[in-house]
């Protein structure tokens, strides 16, 4: 079942992205589901850190889109979301290529949502999980 309340697709999260963190990291959003977004993040120059890794911020980054975008367009027209909390469990380093996350519900309810996000490599290889939840907020 399609729980996206608006008009959702790869060109419209990419649209709303110009100028922002997440285009000048390099972020492509690739596929929009019934019930998920998949989106990629480069391991480049822009994305690592010291030790030549994907900086873990970079994948908070791109979990935090993901599930804010996922929360954002399955709520009814008028309400917002924002985060009230984010985790990550780091599991394996990224050093070249990209790191590919998909997120999806956990919980939608009247005020909070919970969405999570799992994150691979090239070789398909979890990278890391995260867990955001989200405050909805009704309209004025």
């Amino acid at each position: 079942m399609r729980i996206w309340t608006k008009p959702l697709s790869i060109e419209t999260l990419t649209r709303i992205h110009v100028d922002t963190a997440v285009a000048w990291l390099g972020m492509e959003f690739l596929e929009v589901g019934d019930d998920f977004i998949r989106a990629r993040i480069p391991v480049d120059k822009r994305t690592r850190q010291p030790y030549g890794l994907l900086h873990g911020g970079v994948s908070v980054v791109l979990a935090e889109t993901l599930g804010s975008c996922g929360a954002a367009y399955s709520v009814p027209e008028g309400h917002r979301c924002v985060g009230l909390d984010i985790n990550a469990n780091h599991l394996k380093g990224a050093t070249t290529g990209w790191v590919t996350g998909v997120t999806r519900p956990v919980h939608r309810g009247r005020s909070t949502q919970v969405w999570q996000i799992d994150m691979h490599n090239d070789a398909g290889e979890m990278t890391c999980v995260s867990r955001i939840t989200m405050a909805v907020l009704a309209p004025r």
